[in-house]
């Protein structure tokens, strides 16, 4: 244990945010550096638990109590050993992941939670400044070939344990670059993009091969990558968004939020000097009170947004955990993150409880206004409160509502046509058995094209469990972590 009154000593403290004046000029990470003496101090908040909840609420089983006993001690090394020992990105995770392992620390029952997140990305950060992420190359190869069709955290997962267990493995990527989501769906103030390359440096380095501007199913069948390769693993995500099929929606300023932020993000890669959809001096509406939804408002802002004001079907959720959401799950909370506060302060909103109506259009075709009502529920379905119908102006709306599943065109359904058996599950996602292995003999999924939209933990420990599992079809045994039952559900 690192300091067995840490807890009744140290309260909770994360890195303080950069001034929402200075930050919001540029498209840096929002956070300042964190001292060591606290971090350290944070790291001896742990409590060593004989029971350790923070495992069960992390699908990746991250050694917690280790690793912050470990930073407690000054013993960074293996520090960060530990925490790769569970989690391949946790440059990743440490940005990105809602945390549900803090929301099931013990010490959140009565207290603040360790700032597990936080520690976890100090292990990392260190460890690349200190060298100490290489290469891991296989001493042997097998000579068998793996295809993985999508380059978000699920496929770059399950890509480097198959090629650290002696595969040539491909990456199959449409975009132009190598990331997924990670890449252009992650704003560059919430994930510096130079954390995915450095990371990529190591894959390659291992033998991971990457191919971008390749839609498989399009520029290559299915028949031929399963002709091609012994084993393919299929992690393109959960990209089919859901859309708002009100009047108005062909109007044109209208977007969804994947057609909006990855043009951001490509002006910050330097692929583009201006992006083709700009907020600059326009009234935004970001319909979505998620994290997507958050990504939409600091893009807003960054870009010169007049307004933006965020609408949010839920009532607004409690800042404290309610009695029907219960210490370990996760609880749905009111959160202030960087964009919430840099709305805050630039005067935007967040409304609640409200329902599109209709998007209002101008003689040229473009939305200039959107109308709303307030509503009840969501018992029983949101119902429309009357007379409090109102319009606000918009000149530029994102649909920031979430995904409902993988896309089926090519290369699933030319799958689906070869399959044995259901090839997919009743929500629409790509079914598998308890081995990741779909009813297409050697073709396996991992992630969100089978779990649903999910967390990037999740992602991460299916990339790693079905990697497992294909090591184990190709070879008949394999040394990689155990497989998790693809039907686990988390506590989120």
């Amino acid at each position: 244990m690192a300091d067995p009154k840490g807890f009744l000593t140290h309260g909770r403290e994360l890195p303080a945010r950069r001034p929402v004046d200075v930050r919001i000029r540029d498209w840096k990470e929002v956070y300042q550096d964190f001292p060591k003496a606290a971090l350290t101090k944070q790291a001896s908040r742990c409590m060593d638990c004989g029971i350790p909840f923070c495992h069960n609420g992390c699908p990746l089983g991250n050694l917690i109590p280790e690793w912050n006993d470990l930073v407690y001690r000054d013993d960074w090394r293996e520090a960060i050993e530990r925490l790769h020992a569970t989690n391949n990105f946790p440059e990743f995770t440490g940005r990105l992941c809602p945390a549900p392992c803090e929301a099931a620390c013990v010490l959140g029952i009565n207290s603040d939670p360790v700032a597990i997140k936080r520690v976890e990305v100090e292990i990392i950060d260190r460890a690349f400044d200190e060298g100490w992420v290489t290469p891991q190359i296989p001493t042997a190869r097998t000579g068998r070939k793996v295809a993985v069709v999508g380059s978000g955290p699920a496929g770059l997962a399950a890509a480097q344990q198959l090629t650290r267990a002696g595969h040539d493995v491909v990456v199959f990527e449409r975009a132009d670059r190598v990331g997924g989501l990670l890449r252009y769906g992650i704003p560059e103030f919430k994930m510096e993009k130079r954390h995915i390359d450095r990371r990529l440096a190591q894959m390659r380095a291992e033998g991971t091969e990457f191919r971008t501007g390749v839609n498989v199913g399009v520029d290559i069948t299915a028949a031929q990558l399963r002709e091609r390769f012994d084993a393919v693993v299929l992690a393109g995500g959960a990209t089919r968004w859901r859309d708002l099929p009100v009047t108005g929606r062909d109007l044109k300023g209208v977007y969804q939020a994947m057609e909006y932020l990855p043009l951001a993000n490509q002006v910050q890669e330097g692929d583009r000097t201006t992006s083709q959809i700009d907020a600059n001096g326009k009234h935004v509406v970001v319909i979505g009170g998620g994290d997507t939804g958050a990504d939409c408002i600091g893009t807003a802002i960054r870009q010169g947004a007049a307004s933006v004001t965020q609408l949010e079907i839920m009532p607004q959720p409690p800042a404290e955990r309610p009695g029907s959401q219960p210490w370990p799950t996760f609880p749905i909370l009111f959160k202030m993150e960087s964009a919430h506060e840099e709305l805050a302060e630039g005067g935007g909103d967040r409304v609640y409880a409200v329902s599109t109506t209709e998007f209002v259009g101008d003689a040229g075709g473009n939305v200039r206004a959107l109308r709303l009502v307030e509503v009840e529920g969501p018992a029983n379905g949101f119902k429309p409160v009357p007379g409090t119908e109102r319009e606000i102006p918009a000149d530029l709306v994102t649909l920031s509502m979430g995904f409902v599943g993988p896309e089926k065109a090519g290369l699933l359904e030319e799958l689906a046509e070869s399959a044995d058996g259901e090839f997919f599950d009743a929500r629409g996602n790509v079914a598998r058995d308890r081995g990741y292995q779909t009813s297409v003999e050697g073709v396996f999924v991992a992630g969100d094209m089978g779990r649903g939209q999910s967390l990037i933990v999740w992602a991460i420990a299916e990339g790693r469990s079905a990697a497992a599992a294909v090591d184990r079809h190709l070879t008949g045994q394999s040394a990689l972590p155990v497989a998790i039952p693809p039907t686990a559900r988390p506590l989120v």
